[in-house]
């Protein structure tokens, strides 16, 4: 069987005007069956469909805050750095491949954005807007290590892939989750009980998660399972 093309979600450097990527999310869709492709940032309609319509998945990376806009609220002060030509090139390109019902995998900002073009909204700076919590979400390296534990629902594709009901992983993250969007169904949750995966129910394989399996799959069977069942969706 020929190996899924996936397209992974470019990163971008403002200061240095360069498109980059973290080679996890690379070498985790590789070692898992894939071919990784990392796609243009671009803005234009007709690119962007003629992608959604090439690639058998795609990967939506982690990186800028999405701008308050896209959820309906004001910009707050310790709201990070956004990028205006990813959210308006990943908002198109979630609609056309929802539409195509091909396989989504989001990681952290990938969550984020999927509530957020599906009618949810944000926290903007946990650790201001949740002061009440004692999770530490935002993590210092080395982010191999995991910090917290999730439950995972066990009635989500979720939990057939990583069969177990509670996973401790990493954290790096200062935004999550704070109304979900009706049509997604929470599939694992924080200890402070933040939403930290999400699925689409009746699709192929739309599935998120807060945390960063890209950093730590080689050394944590479970977060590798995330790359081996998206990959496999995908073919």
């Amino acid at each position: 069987m020929e190996k899924p093309i996936i397209g992974v979600l470019p990163l971008y450097d403002r200061e240095k005007e360069s498109y980059w990527m973290l080679p996890g999310y690379m070498k985790g869709i590789e070692d898992a069956g894939g071919i990784p492709i990392m796609l243009p940032l671009t803005t234009d309609e007709d690119s962007i469909l003629r992608l959604a319509h090439t690639f058998d998945g795609f990967l939506f990376t982690g990186g800028h805050d999405i701008n308050p806009e896209l959820y309906g609220e004001e910009l707050e002060d310790r709201c990070g750095e956004m990028c205006t030509d990813r959210d308006i090139m990943e908002s198109i390109l979630f609609k056309h491949v929802a539409e195509l019902d091909k396989p989504l995998f989001g990681i952290c900002r990938g969550l984020q954005l999927f509530n957020v073009l599906l009618g949810g909204t944000l926290y903007q700076d946990i650790p201001t807007q949740r002061s009440e919590s004692h999770i530490n979400h935002k993590q210092d390296p080395p982010y191999t290590e995991p910090v917290h534990h999730v439950s995972i629902a066990k009635d989500t594709l979720l939990y057939p892939i990583l069969q177990t009901e509670c996973l401790k992983v990493n954290s790096y993250h200062h935004q999550g989750i704070k109304k979900l969007s009706e049509r997604l169904v929470p599939a694992a949750t924080s200890e402070d009980g933040l939403i930290e995966a999400v699925v689409m129910p009746n699709k192929t394989f739309t599935l998120a998660v807060q945390w960063h399996p890209e950093f730590n799959y080689k050394c944590d069977d479970h977060n590798f399972k995330l790359f081996l069942a998206f990959v496999r969706s995908c073919k």
